[in-house]
């Protein structure tokens, strides 16, 4: 699986390691996902999606179901 937030959309962006010499050499940053079930009542059953901190933050927001609703309109979750 790839390090997609299904909410959100966030992927792994790409930079630089900086060195105390100012060298610079490619680096990723992976954006901070966990596995996480959550129950959706107008379904009944619990889903599992692989969601970042800021994804975290928009379900406690608007709601598992209306956020997974989102998502899948915007083509993040399939």
């Amino acid at each position: 699986m790839s390090r997609v937030c299904q909410i959100t959309g966030k992927k792994a962006m790409v930079g630089n390691h900086v060195s105390h010499s100012n060298i610079k050499t490619k680096r990723r940053f992976q954006p901070n996902l966990h596995l996480k079930k959550f129950y959706v009542p107008e379904l009944d059953e619990w889903i599992s999606l692989k969601v970042s901190a800021k994804g975290l933050k928009t379900i406690n927001k608007k709601g598992v179901w209306t956020a997974v609703q989102d998502a899948y309109v915007k083509g993040n979750l399939k």
